[in-house]
């Protein structure tokens, strides 16, 4: 399994902030923190008519252009972030939304790029991407099968092979609702597209991110802030450090309940086995005498014979002595 704690605008415009959440996401067990690198000019144009104004859910109200530059994370940040990654031994990870974005992620030498849902129909970037030759994560939010296609085919086309390729099953709603996640998507996501399949949540708790991991899901992405109270356009759907390392736990033990395919008995459940019923003598016999309802019957513990045989050999002849509480023995 693997984890990226996503910072996006919880570090509310301070670097110090920004790098003490580094550290808490290295403490929480996480594996990688993501951050997004834009400019409210590498996103849209300072323009206040009403298709530049954002209209109902949690940024209502917001004019596009001054929620980007409320949550960008400047260029600047970027060498002391990764920096302090790479002294927390966490991964970095990084989504660019336009080229200038790639240019600086390629100078500090990032291993990796992800691609933001409301990026993945924008074909020139994600080539532009792709020709870095990086392993690339695409999340894929409001996304139809055939726009998945022609991104995969786009990247493709620039070199990259499907095995450096990630998708992400998400749902693009600030918080999403569960009823929306339609996370039965994953398995048929791995089958058609044939990449290796996550989950990018905005859900409330981890509840959704168990279930993902359970239908498939190797990759989850989860928001994360130091304290919801620290008011940022994206704390109330982000995660505390505490319930950050609960997910990890949760999600960690729904991927080892998985185990493999198996109708057999196995580690310690073996041990269980001697709990089962069996065939026992509950009466003295003797050799010669008849097996009976009154002098055998299917009791615990399973040392005898099993159950299945009882009605064969009622009316049959023992072979052996028994006492009462001995098992039937398979040579009767």
């Amino acid at each position: 399994m693997y984890y990226i704690a996503e910072m996006s605008a919880n570090h509310g415009g301070s670097l110090d902030r920004a790098l003490e959440i580094v550290h808490s996401v290295a403490e929480s067990g996480a594996s990688c923190l993501k951050i997004q690198t834009y400019t409210a000019d590498s996103m849209t144009i300072d323009c206040d008519n009403d298709y530049f104004k954002i209209k109902g859910g949690l940024w209502n109200g917001y004019k596009l252009y001054d929620l980007y530059k409320k949550a960008g994370t400047p260029y600047e940040w970027l060498q002391p972030i990764k920096t302090e990654c790479d002294k927390s031994g966490i991964d970095f990870l990084c989504t660019p939304f336009d080229e200038k974005g790639v240019d600086e992620l390629e100078k500090i030498e990032v291993s990796a790029y992800k691609i933001a849902s409301f990026e993945l129909v924008h074909i020139p970037l994600l080539k532009y991407v792709a020709k870095t030759g990086k392993p690339l994560i695409l999340s894929c939010g409001m996304a139809t099968a055939e726009e998945i296609d022609n991104a995969i085919e786009a990247v493709i086309s620039q070199g990259l092979t499907k095995e450096k390729i990630t998708l992400l099953k998400c749902t693009s709603e600030y918080p999403a609702h569960f009823n929306d996640m339609n996370l039965s998507t994953i398995p048929d996501m791995k089958k058609r597209f044939g990449c290796k399949v996550g989950f990018s949540d905005h859900s409330p708790g981890y509840v959704a991110d168990v279930v993902a991991v359970s239908l498939g899901a190797t990759v989850i992405e989860k928001h994360f802030c130091l304290d919801r109270e620290i008011k940022t356009p994206d704390s109330e759907f982000s995660m505390e450090p505490e319930e950050f390392s609960d997910m990890i736990t949760a999600c960690n033990n729904a991927y080892s309940s998985l185990g493999e395919l198996s109708y057999i008995a196995t580690g310690t459940e073996k041990d269980s086995l001697v709990f089962r019923r069996s065939i026992f003598a509950v009466d003295d016999i003797q050799s010669g005498d008849k097996f009976t309802k009154d002098n055998i019957e299917i009791i615990r513990p399973g040392y005898g014979m099993k159950p299945k045989y009882y009605e064969q050999l009622l009316n049959t002849s023992s072979m052996n002595n028994y006492k009462r509480g001995e098992p039937i023995s398979e040579d009767i």
